[in-house]
């Protein structure tokens, strides 16, 4: 039957896979009807004429609980490419595929195995990718083909998926372009029912076309479903009433046919064989394909190569919401016994017949909890412990299988479905130990800034009654997820204290890096001394443990070390991005990021911001996106792209104050300080900045504050403001006699020589200066440029040249245009011409590009670079392909003597 009405529809899918050289993607919207899977039909029809690979899965809701089980059904086809993955990703996917017995893999790595194995296939001939009804996919399938969808631009890839109308799904938001599937227009809804009903009298064909409203599924089954029209209920959905149309075109068949296909619509495959064998346990003798033949008649299902399909969903959900409670449980019960080779299978559908608690049906799902678990697919562990919770004859095994969902639902990051756990199992009778298992859960989303600051004392009390029962490793894991959240909330110094107290009486070593991480977010200032101690005695284990280089990278950002804190960032990245861990790999380049940017090595922040803030993203972590964003407007101020730094600022407050997240906004107040200082705004720069000083303030945090010391002085000294200044120098002076923090010390030395009397300030300059500053060029760089300012203005102008040379030399290489730019001027006003500032080669790249120039320079291969980024090796090399020509070079050689000139130009 041909399509009524979708012409423009057709058109754009023409075009998509009509010889794709590049990747993209749409998602069909619409209502059930709609006609989603027709324009699929004509699209799958034209890229074969295309010459197109096509790769197909469809959702099916009693699969939404097998994990992989969508993948699987996708890549089946392409299984023998797998063997030629790099190992890391070859054993990933073979792993949750089930097909090899590995460690559990991240979703995010089966992703990239999904990816490369897909350009693999594409290099050949493009590939189309289909996936129907998506909102029934298993969670890790719609994870994986989200993950691909936002990844297939460069490559000969198109990805089209059909969403109903009103569902969720990860593929909403993985960037495939909309396309609304509506209702059919008045002339064109008449031509269709016209088409398939024109004998209709008048009134009737009237009443059907009100009815269906331009619904083509509606107007193609009604008039066979009901001899008389006035029949129809006017009162119920659309969907409701084709499926009582439906289920009502099943009444007249036999019974054997009707078993058959309850049998098949309760299956969560379409084999003939197990529909058949299942319904010949029900029925009593064996079944044959003729037992379906009056479906296949009554236009219900269709029979091909050993599949049975339903003609639409609404036919399945209609024969099987027609069936009785016992007829349903007669056919799952069916199923299972046929089965006995799938024991994933066979418990759900054993679940599913089962009318009360049932303690061995509840320890076979958790057996397959296990399984799913270890094929990485958490999401569907979760849901099958959650069921075996439900069927658990005793109380104390209902507990154990709920805070283990919980437990695993906070590992996959779902936390909505984690709070609805430990709600349901804090309402039960609970074990001290299991009563306090349901309490810190939650703090295992490191973020904290949904929850009251309250909560901190709480998990800080809760750490001393675990402790006391002996769990002193549990103990330490509640309280460093409570310190955590003293870096994104303010919960106060009696909290601080607390937390503080609680550390220094766990009987584990002071040394351990954990206790190290508290001490830096719980006391930054008054314990920054033995933290410092601790973390240069752990930089030489770094890069052992990812995690823990992770949270001491963020630690050592805390006390002012951002030396170090960029250091044990870098470390954990490789890690990170090994084990394909991007909820914990955005918050490892966050910190990295934000560190190099206080260094000044804008190189080396472009790229790992940019990506930071895209996993962050991608991972739905929205206090390190808006962390990464203000990173992005810091840059930007830096560069003297103002207008730019001002939408990134404005994004990243939005999200700062949204959650909560302090440090978000205190970098948001930094990065606008940063583009007045350089726009000569120095009234709006100081106002700015001292908001991170204000404890009443939402940008106040409590290390950071302290680290702005700098940027702070010169704006008040133009906008005026010194007595202002003094009384905060008055403040954070003690501070430093309590702490050794790099960033506060050098501070605080600019601040004390750009003050001092003229008859002190040389020497206060010239201190500043012999500091160790060999990790902090834009420190020194700013040192130059102020000493040289003074020395100007006391008629040293010669000798004022050096300085204000030096200064602009470093700002130039590290990319610091705003006050590179200061640095002629005052050059000029010296005496000395200065000539203008080409844009650095490598400023002409995107972010994204600088990346993988990097690492291109490093000797990596295209696949290599692709598993760091998680890019397939063809969008590496479409990206190489564009860097190449921007930069002026013609081979790998070529770039990497490029990047090293200008690296060692920075570091001078």
């Amino acid at each position: 039957m041909p399509l009524f009405g979708r012409d423009a529809e057709l058109k754009l899918l023409a075009e998509l896979v009509g010889g794709p050289e590049r990747g993209g993607g749409v998602l069909l919207c619409g209502e059930a009807g709609i006609g989603k899977s027709a324009l699929v039909k004509e699209t799958l029809a034209m890229a074969s004429i295309a010459g197109l690979r096509v790769l197909t899965t469809s959702g099916v809701e009693a699969e939404q609980n097998l994990a992989y089980a969508g993948l699987h059904q996708l890549l089946y086809p392409v299984r023998a490419g797998v063997d030629r993955l790099p190992a890391p990703q070859r054993d990933a996917l073979a792993t949750a595929l089930g097909t090899a017995d590995g460690h559990e893999p991240s979703t995010y790595l089966v992703g990239l195995a999904t990816l490369s194995l897909l350009a693999d296939e594409a290099a050949d001939r493009p590939v189309l990718v289909v996936a129907e009804d998506v909102h029934w996919l298993d969670r890790e399938s719609a994870d994986v083909l989200a993950f691909v969808a936002r990844r297939i631009e460069s490559d000969p890839v198109v990805l089209i998926a059909t969403l109903r109308e009103g569902e969720r799904s990860p593929l909403l938001d993985a960037g495939l372009s909309p396309m609304l599937v509506d209702r059919l227009p008045d002339q064109v809804a008449a031509q269709v029912l016209d088409s398939v009903a024109p004998d209709l009298p008048p009134a009737s064909r009237a009443r059907l076309l009100a009815e269906a409203a331009g619904n083509p599924l509606a107007l193609t089954e009604l008039p066979t479903a009901a001899a008389n029209v006035d029949g129809l209920d006017p009162v119920l959905p659309l969907g409701d009433r084709l499926a009582r149309a439906f289920a009502a075109r099943a009444i007249p068949l036999a019974a054997s046919t009707r078993t058959a296909l309850l049998v098949a619509a309760l299956n969560q495959s379409d084999s003939v064989a197990e529909t058949l064998a299942a319904s010949g346990l029900v029925l009593g003798t064996p079944a044959d394909l003729e037992v379906l033949a009056p479906a296949v008649d009554a236009r219900l299902v269709d029979l091909s190569l050993g599949a049975v399909t339903f003609r639409h969903p609404l036919v399945r959900s209609a024969i099987a919401t027609a069936a009785t409670l016992a007829e349903r449980r007669q056919a799952h019960l069916a199923l299972a016994a046929t089965l006995h080779d799938q024991p994933d299978r066979r418990a759900w559908h054993r679940a599913a017949a089962s009318a009360g608690p049932d303690e061995e049906v509840a320890v076979e799902l958790e057996r397959t909890a296990d399984r799913a678990q270890h094929r990485g697919g958490l999401a569907a562990a979760v849901a099958a412990l959650e069921q075996a919770a439900r069927l658990s004859e005793r109380p104390d095994r209902l507990v154990v299988r709920l805070l283990r969902a919980a437990e695993l639902a906070v590992e996959s990051g779902r936390r909505d479905t984690a709070e609805r756990l430990v709600r349901d199992v804090r309402a039960l009778e609970l074990s001290p130990h299991q009563r306090a298992t349901a309490c810190w859960l939650i703090s295992g989303f490191e973020d904290g800034v949904r929850e009251d600051v309250s909560r901190v004392s709480e998990l800080g009390a809760l750490v001393e009654s675990v402790a006391t029962d002996g769990e002193a490793d549990t103990a330490t894991r509640i309280l460093l997820g409570a310190a955590m959240r003293c870096f994104w909330s303010e919960p106060g110094p009696a909290t601080r204290r607390l937390l503080l107290d609680v550390a220094d009486r766990l009987p584990i070593d002071a040394d351990d890096p954990r206790l190290v991480a508290v001490a830096a977010y719980v006391a930054p200032f008054e314990r920054g001394a033995r933290v410092l101690d601790g973390l240069r005695a752990l930089v030489r284990t770094a890069a052992s443990d990812p995690e823990v280089d992770r949270y001491l990278g963020s630690a050592a950002m805390q006390v002012g070390a951002f030396d170090l804190a960029a250091r044990f960032a870098a470390a954990a990245v490789p890690g990170l991005r090994a084990g394909g861990r991007l909820g914990a790999l955005p918050r490892a380049l966050t910190v990295q990021a934000w560190s190099c940017v206080r260094l000044g090595d804008l190189a080396t922040a472009v790229p790992v911001a940019a990506e930071a803030a895209r996993l962050a993203g991608e991972t739905s972590q929205p206090f390190m996106y808006g962390l990464a964003r203000a990173v992005q407007a810091e840059i930007a101020a830096l560069r003297g792209e103002h207008e730019r730094s001002g939408a990134l600022a404005e994004e990243a407050e939005r999200v700062g104050l949204a959650a909560g997240a302090r440090p978000v906004l205190a970098t948001v107040q930094l990065a606008r300080g940063l583009a007045a200082l350089s726009e000569g705004r120095f009234d709006d720069a100081f106002a700015a900045l001292r908001r991170v000083l204000d404890p009443a303030d939402p940008a106040y945090q409590l290390g950071l504050r302290a680290y702005f010391v700098a940027e702070l002085t010169e704006a008040a000294v133009r906008a005026g403001q010194t007595d202002a200044l003094r009384d905060v120098l008055r403040e954070l002076e003690p501070l430093a006699a309590t702490t050794p923090s790099p960033a506060l010390h050098i501070g605080l030395r600019y601040a004390r020589a750009v003050l001092a009397p003229n008859d002190e300030a040389e020497e206060l300059f010239t201190a500043a200066l012999r500091a160790d500053l060999t990790a902090w060029p834009a420190e020194r760089a700013r040192v130059h440029l102020a000493f040289g300012e003074w020395l100007r203005r006391q008629r040293q102008v010669v000798r004022s040249r050096t300085h204000l040379r030096t200064a602009r030399e470093a700002f130039d290489a590290l990319g610091m245009a705003a006050w590179g730019e200061r640095a002629r001027r005052e050059l000029r006003g010296a005496g000395e011409s200065s000539p203008d500032r080409g844009p650095d080669a490598r400023e002409r790249l995107t972010p994204h590009e600088l990346s993988i120039a990097q690492l291109a320079a490093e000797g990596l291969t295209n696949r290599e670079i692709g598993q760091r980024l998680y890019l397939s090796h063809r969008t590496v090399g479409t990206h190489l392909y564009r860097i190449f020509p921007k930069l002026g070079v013609r081979s790998r050689a070529d770039l990497a003597g490029m990047l090293k000139s200008f690296q060692e130009a920075s570091t001078r």
